[in-house]
């Protein structure tokens, strides 16, 4: 197989970006477009230079497609994941994978009867940000990130721990690569009636420490990363794709002065996050490789989020 046969289910604000670069690119060839909105699905379908056709029912795409992404709300993943599993379409479900650790269990299950791909949406994975920065991560002592943002009524239904801070859970697994051992949260709700502002201090088996922050009432975003480690601290900006690290300079045994620090800028791939994601995912189904983010990643970070939930103090 050199080209994938796909479909978008759900194209919502995310949505229509999977549509459009499924639409274009070599590997895929959009087929069709799923949403209960069929005027607005029409529309991202006309944009499309697929122009693939429209649908409103996920089981039509059963033998017609060979992988789907799944971009619904997060309380439909399972529900429409699971029967397009079971008849062997290979998934990529947006995150949060699902709202319950069982159903998460499942679709893993399924994947492996199956010898199919699930790939599970956590896209900062694919950050050029991230990617430039991760073979300089060794060792992290102490990780802060902090992911603020502007209110979005489409999420109120769901708190900011699931909707955003989730993307940092599945980050720090990759990054400290460990289990957690202890768990503090705080939360507030203020414009919903889910957690609107979360702040967690998670210590890991290895002795890392990890403070995140997660909110949905401040006005202009700011998605910052700093890793701090014997050798280096690591300041990785998410939205404006840039990488920071300082050192000692090899010359230098200790430290008197500022002007004993060395800052390297890692060159920063160019395409956007979604394309290598999605890149990936084709190259997966083609290649028969196992995703960088499966559905066990998706699990894990599912899995925490639901802890911190459990012992958020408001």
């Amino acid at each position: 197989m050199n080209i994938v046969r796909t479909a978008v289910i759900g194209v919502g604000s995310l949505g229509q970006h999977h549509a459009r670069i499924l639409g274009g690119h070599p590997k895929s060839k959009l087929e069709f477009i799923v949403d209960t909105d069929e005027k607005r699905a029409d529309k991202i379908a006309k944009a499309n230079k697929a122009n693939p056709a429209v649908l409103s029912d996920y089981s039509q795409l059963i033998g017609k497609v060979d992988a789907v992404v799944i971009s619904a709300p997060t309380q439909y993943h399972y529900q429409i994941a699971k029967p397009l599993l079971e008849s062997g379409i290979h998934c990529l479900v947006e995150k949060p994978f699902t709202l319950k650790v069982e159903e998460a269990e499942e679709l893993i299950e399924i994947s492996k009867n199956k010898d199919i791909i699930l790939q599970v949406g956590h896209v900062e994975r694919f950050n050029p940000a991230i990617i430039a920065a991760a073979p300089y991560v060794n060792n992290p002592k102490f990780i802060e990130i902090n992911r603020l943002g502007p209110y979005d009524p489409r999420t109120a239904h769901i708190g900011v721990v699931l909707d955003l801070m989730v993307h940092d859970l599945d980050m720090l697994f990759y990054l400290v690569k460990d289990k957690v051992v202890s768990l503090e949260a705080h939360g507030a709700k203020v414009l919903s009636d889910t957690e609107d502002i979360a702040k967690v201090r998670l210590k890991f088996a290895n002795g890392c420490v990890a403070d995140v922050s997660a909110s949905r009432i401040t006005i202009d975003k700011y998605r910052k990363i700093r890793i701090f480690q014997p050798d280096a601290y690591i300041s990785v900006d998410y939205a404006g794709k840039s990488v920071k690290i300082y050192k000692k300079k090899d010359n230098v045994d200790k430290m008197t002065s500022l002007t004993d620090i060395k800052i390297e800028k890692p060159k920063i791939p160019s395409d956007e996050p979604l394309f290598y994601e999605l890149d990936n995912f084709l190259n997966n189904i083609i290649e028969g490789k196992k995703p960088m983010v499966a559905g066990e990643q998706g699990r894990d970070a599912v899995e925490l989020a639901l802890q911190i939930l459990k012992n958020m103090k408001f």
